[in-house]
């Protein structure tokens, strides 16, 4: 199993690293086009929710990304040090008394993107699962 990691402190401008993190990955692992705009986003929501939301923009606090790669899955998981929330209860974005308001997506949007979302650690730690095929004849499963 390979696995990548890294830490970054919590500022908005470091989403950048996340992308080059994701770049990175995509060459070394070789996952298709196809997924690669919707783990870019999905991740990189995910991240800004850790910074935004769990660490509060305290730059004392930082991010954790990881990637593990096995059995034809991409597992990214992105930790913050913040309290954690309550991803049980969350207010349906699509709801048509929360269509005007500018948050709320984030975790809808990742929902929609990823095979599979869990959360962890009383919502502090995410888990995006991207599942991925093995060919190289361009089909996928």
């Amino acid at each position: 199993m390979n696995q990548v990691k890294i830490q970054i402190p919590s500022l908005i401008e470091n989403i950048r690293v996340v992308e080059s993190f994701i770049d990175n990955s995509r060459e070394e692992f070789e996952f298709e086009d196809d997924i690669y705009g919707n783990i870019m986003v999905a991740v990189t929501e995910s991240v800004n929710n850790a910074i935004r939301h769990g660490n509060k923009f305290d730059k004392d606090k930082n991010v954790f990304l990881t990637l593990q790669v096995e059995d034809n899955k991409l597992l990214f998981e992105v930790e913050d040090e913040g309290p954690g929330f309550d991803y049980e209860h969350l207010p349906d974005p699509t709801a048509p008394e929360n269509l005007e308001s500018p948050g709320g997506r984030g975790i809808f949007l990742m929902r929609n993107l990823c095979d599979e979302v869990n959360f962890a650690a009383s919502g502090k730690k995410v888990q995006l699962i991207f599942n991925i095929s093995t060919s190289q004849n361009g089909l996928s499963n």
